[in-house]
């Protein structure tokens, strides 16, 4: 009986391992690129000989010793759908499978960041999303260090319908639509980013050895032993701090969104705006807010919150009712709830405030109202506050996805067997810490994906950093002005394209909400260097030379279109000059042209010019004709 068993088993293992198995990337749906030789790939038994069947032709081939196979289909046209027919001893039969092109998509949160986030502002664009010639496939977040993963543990083609639309990124999504309605060609996008993530995260680990400190780092965390106990640590940590305040906060105990709540003896501050500014200091903890508003008129049977952003938790009430939660402080408030909460006359809002670090409060600048069909009532100004609880600083935790080489092996090595037409690039903002090495990372970055696709030099389109945080008066030094050098020193890598975005940013939000005008900008670079269109003006103006003629210096560029123009007709802004000391100062600039004179009187020997050079050049005003922002540069002679 026993050798039955056994035999039963073996048997059972033996059929197991005979069916092939595909990896997540080939799949229903998938769009595959088109007019290069196509890899279909996956596992079997030892020597199992497997067939494929697509386009009215089939294509055989054995399994090796280790189980690994692969096909190599021919080049194909754009067209399908198709369906491809996988034998052995079990079969396989992919449906809907369109050729076309194949973009990949990495970075950080901008480029991750989802219709989701944008759907207020694209209303319009949403609701009419169906379009089953643009598809996208999701790579789980994941990271590993061991060793280059071969598959992924999730992930589907989606098409951009309604169904699915919320979940595309939004600047690739914006990209594949303008380049599918120019050329009606299949758009496939694997969207492979995280947010947060650096550089040197997405290269591989024998190109990171470029770079000591990294490859050390990499080496402190390959065998997962050390990620494992920080993470352990850093989980204990704070669940300990979150469940020290949720049993210890005093508005929890005492239902503070009680909306009958007697709350005379609160605090009272303006909305918009940090509570440390205020009486109460800068504390960390919990922070309780109260609003009274009147509604006049309750016709509406729906009603929106929109509470701009919040830093960084929190929980809102209406009338003691619950309407919404958001647990960090990067999405839009946006709270929809049913209007049975709201009464005619006087209504209460409460709201709970979580901070676990920095300054806790109300983001400036953002819309804090109610919305009841067309009425809007603003809920800027006085409300009143009072602490929940009192805590210390919640310790940042060590992020060990964001450590050297691990997003590469397990998002980026999987998908390199997939043929792609290029890639949409959009990071820099977390590696602005010591943004000298970020060409260095970046071109090593693009020789390595060009190296293991095998494809040859594929495009590379990126995004510049944006403005970002609080305009100065004054010229100065800015790390996010030097890695937009970092990033313009990039084009120098053939078949790169940049895409400026220096006027799109929003000063008091990382993730700006034009992602439109993002992706049409990286469609008017494909548009130009991908598919053909040579006389079309893709890049606003780039810096070129430098001359001296007396006390002044004359700027010339690539990229000036039909001409310069200063945004508006506006004089021009943003220029700094410099003698050999480096003390820049404000510039006079003008347009002779197609060159930039500028000058300073008091500047007798100048050497040294930058353009838009700050974290958030809200001045700068020089375009192309065709309305493209001119990137920000230093230069000297």
């Amino acid at each position: 009986m026993k050798k039955i068993v056994i035999l039963i088993a073996f048997c059972l293992c033996s059929g197991m391992h005979a069916q092939i198995k595909l990896p997540r990337l080939i799949s229903d749906g998938m769009v595959l690129q088109r007019d290069i030789p196509l890899k279909i790939w996956g596992w079997a038994s030892p020597d199992e000989n497997i067939e494929i069947n697509f386009n009215q032709k089939k294509f055989k081939t054995t399994a090796a010793k280790d189980g690994n196979w692969m096909v190599i289909l021919p080049s194909q046209k754009a067209g399908g759908p198709y369906e491809m027919t996988l034998s052995a001893s079990n079969i396989i039969v992919l449906k809907n499978i369109l050729i076309g092109d194949v973009w990949l998509c990495s970075g950080q949160s901008n480029m991750e960041l989802p219709m989701e986030r944008v759907k207020d502002k694209y209303k319009d664009v949403i609701a009419k999303a169906d379009n089953t010639n643009i598809r996208q496939f999701l790579v789980p977040d994941q990271y590993e260090f061991a060793k280059e993963n071969t598959d992924l543990s999730s992930g589907e083609w989606l098409s951009a319908n309604q169904g699915n639309i919320l979940k595309f990124s939004a600047v690739a999504y914006f990209f594949a639509d303008e380049i599918y309605q120019k050329y009606k060609i299949p758009i496939g996008l694997i969207n492979s980013a995280l947010g947060g993530s650096p550089a040197e995260c997405w290269i591989s680990a024998d190109a990171v050895k470029k770079f000591p400190e990294y490859d050390a780092e990499y080496q402190k965390f390959k065998d997962g032993t050390l990620g494992a106990q920080i993470e352990e640590s850093d989980k204990k940590i704070s669940s300990t701090w979150y469940a020290t305040i949720n049993k210890e906060d005093e508005g929890l105990k005492n239902k503070w969104s009680n909306p009958e709540l007697e709350d005379s003896d609160w605090k009272g501050m303006n909305i918009p705006g940090y509570w440390a500014d205020n009486e109460i200091g800068n504390v960390n903890g919990v922070v309780w807010f109260r609003k009274e508003f009147t509604v006049s008129n309750l016709k509406e049977s729906n009603a929106k919150l929109i509470l701009g952003r919040i830093v960084d938790a929190d929980s809102v009430y209406v009338n003691g009712h619950f309407v919404g939660t958001t647990s960090y402080m990067y999405p839009p408030r946006i709270y929809p709830f049913d209007t049975k909460f709201l009464k005619e006359g006087k209504n209460e809002i409460a709201i709970r405030v979580i901070n676990n670090t920095g300054r806790g409060g109300f983001v400036e600048d953002k819309s804090y109202e109610l919305i009841l069909g067309n009425e809007v009532i603003d809920l800027k100004g006085f409300w009143k506050y009072k602490l929940g609880v009192k805590m210390l600083p919640l310790p940042a935790p060590t992020f060990i996805r964001w450590k050297p080489v691990g997003l590469y092996n397990a998002m980026i090595a999987p998908l390199k067997n997939y043929g792609i037409k290029g890639v949409l690039w959009y990071q820099g903002e977390s590696s602005t810490k010591k943004p000298e090495e970020y060409s260095a990372l970046m071109e090593t970055l693009i020789t390595n994906w060009r190296a293991e696709w095998k494809q040859g030099s594929f495009p590379f389109l990126y995004v510049q950093l944006t403005n970002f945080m609080a305009p100065k008066t004054e010229p100065g030094e800015s790390n996010w002005a030097a890695l937009r050098q970092q990033q313009k020193n990039i084009l120098a890598v053939p078949n790169t394209g940049m895409a400026v975005t220096i006027d799109l940013g929003e000063w008091n939000d990382i993730h700006p909400l034009n992602k439109y005008d993002v992706g049409k900008r990286l469609s008017l670079l494909a548009r130009k260097m991908v598919y053909g269109e040579k006389n079309l003006v893709a890049s606003g103006p780039l810096f070129k030379a430098l001359e001296q003629k007396g006390n002044k210096l004359i700027l010339s560029f690539t990229d000036i279109g039909t001409g310069l123009i200063s945004k508006e007709n506006k004089p021009l802004k943003a220029f700094e000059i410099a003698g050999n000391d480096g003390k820049f100062v404000w510039a006079n600039a003008v347009i002779e042209g197609d060159k930039i004179i500028i000058s300073n009187t008091t500047i007798l020997n100048p050497k040294k010019v930058r353009y838009a050079w700050a974290d958030n050049p809200d001045q700068a005003n020089l375009y192309n004709k065709e309305n493209l922002p001119a990137s920000p540069f230093e230069a000297s002679l």
